[in-house]
């Protein structure tokens, strides 16, 4: 399988990554967006103005996508964030890792000096074992910080990497 990342287009792509993300919006066991929301909630979410997307493209068949976004503006604007969905049909093939090697070569690119996660549902041990594979460092717990739904408050975590380093 040929992957291609492609950078989304505000409106045209639209429908795609909602198509994307609405199965784990809705499931509302790994992002804030409320599952309620709809389409509009979940692109708000993860799409805002200040993000770049980028779809991960098989054959021309969706599998998932991806943000990079300054984490913070003004004297914070040097960290940047970023976020990956996959379909649920192309989970444990790569794609995540995938897109987190792109937004990672992509931060380097745009002179960003650390990529830091907000909020990384504890509960998610898939991503977070991939994302410290990576070299991310749990900088903090955030106690009962997630209503995940079927297992209560659980912790959220946040995730460090230094972009300097190369690696």
């Amino acid at each position: 399988m040929t992957l291609v990342l492609r950078e989304a287009v505000r409106g045209p792509d639209d429908e795609t990554v909602w198509r994307i993300l609405k199965p784990a919006v809705e499931a509302g066991e790994t992002f804030c967006a409320d599952p309620a929301g709809g389409k509009a909630g979940g692109l708000s979410y993860f799409w805002p103005p200040s993000a770049r997307v980028w779809i991960a493209e098989a054959e021309g068949a969706p599998l998932g996508c991806c943000y990079l976004r300054p984490n913070q503006t003004g004297n914070g604007a040097h960290v940047c964030n970023a976020g990956y969905c996959t379909l649920p049909e192309a989970r444990g093939k790569g794609i995540a890792r995938a897109m987190l090697d792109h937004t990672l070569a992509e931060g380097r690119a745009q002179g960003y000096r650390a990529m830091q996660y907000n909020f990384v549902v504890s509960t998610n041990t898939r991503a977070v074992a991939t994302w410290e594979r990576a070299g991310f460092r749990i900088v903090g717990r955030l106690p009962g910080a997630f209503r995940h739904p079927t297992l209560g408050f659980v912790d959220a975590l946040v995730m460090w990497k230094d972009l300097r380093d190369g690696a």
